[in-house]
């Protein structure tokens, strides 16, 4: 996929996307106090950050969160949640050029975002912005695919409508190319239980909020969501679903 479809993939998934996007455990800043001393002094560089899911965690901590977003109507959606807060900075650029201040950060967040990246440009530009010792910690909600009825006829439902779904999964982002971007140091893995208890109409919502299902007006998009109903209403508990996540963190020094 060529970079610039990936800033504009989500422009018309925007208000679905606020509403029925997870948010991240807050286990993540206990984490982070405890493994590598994050305190409300860090100035933090939230790099590709959406709508501001992740910003508000560390915004929450007390942190000076520098947003950087290429997408217009996700940065607006930030902007308008976020931008009474002293401590949040909306940019308006991308991964490989954030035009921060150089040695400016002390940790690097890229939450449901790292994937759609240039590698290589983003890590020379993470390099320069970052001050020396300075972390960097990748963030996903990954979507469990088996386990339950319910996950596996989800995954089925998407391998089906989604013209392009197994070419833009996160979780193809290989251990291999993990290793060489924070290459020489190496990085840990941290792991955490993530969920949504969803009515029928969040579990839409959370459906079409992702880049690769079928939109409104898309010939696709009416099928889809009548048998979406029917998954719901086979394994629904109480009028909810239960869509369970791992939160995976990748948490690491970058090295030239």
């Amino acid at each position: 996929m060529h970079p610039i479809d990936s800033k504009e993939r989500f422009s018309n998934r925007v208000a679905d996307y606020v509403k029925y996007r997870p948010d991240y455990p807050r286990q993540i800043l206990v984490m982070l106090r405890e493994k590598i001393g994050l305190s409300p002094g860090w100035r933090i560089a939230d790099i590709g950050s959406g709508t501001g899911i992740s910003t508000g965690m560390f915004l929450e901590n007390g942190n000076e969160v520098f947003a950087v977003e290429p997408n217009a109507k996700m940065r607006q959606a930030a902007e308008e949640w976020l931008g009474e807060n002293p401590k949040f900075h909306s940019i308006d650029a991308s991964a490989e050029l954030t035009t921060l201040p150089g040695t400016c950060i002390d940790l690097i967040v890229c939450a449901q975002a790292f994937h759609w990246f240039d590698l290589g440009k983003c890590k020379i530009e993470f390099l320069r912005i970052l001050k020396p010792g300075g972390w960097c910690a990748l963030i996903w909600n990954e979507r469990k695919t088996a386990g339950s009825r319910f996950l596996e006829e989800y995954e089925d439902l998407l391998s089906r409508y989604s013209g392009d779904y197994m070419a833009v999964r996160h979780d193809r982002l290989s251990t291999g190319k993990l290793e060489q971007f924070f290459a020489p140091h190496g990085f840990e893995l941290q792991t955490f239980s993530n969920q949504q208890l969803l009515d029928l109409e969040g579990l839409v919502g959370r459906c079409v909020s992702s880049s690769y299902a079928p939109a409104a007006g898309d010939p696709k998009y009416e099928p889809m969501v009548a048998e979406l109903k029917e998954i719901f209403q086979r394994n629904q508990v109480g009028g909810r679903i239960n869509f369970e996540y791992v939160t995976n963190l990748y948490l690491g020094k970058l090295g030239r």
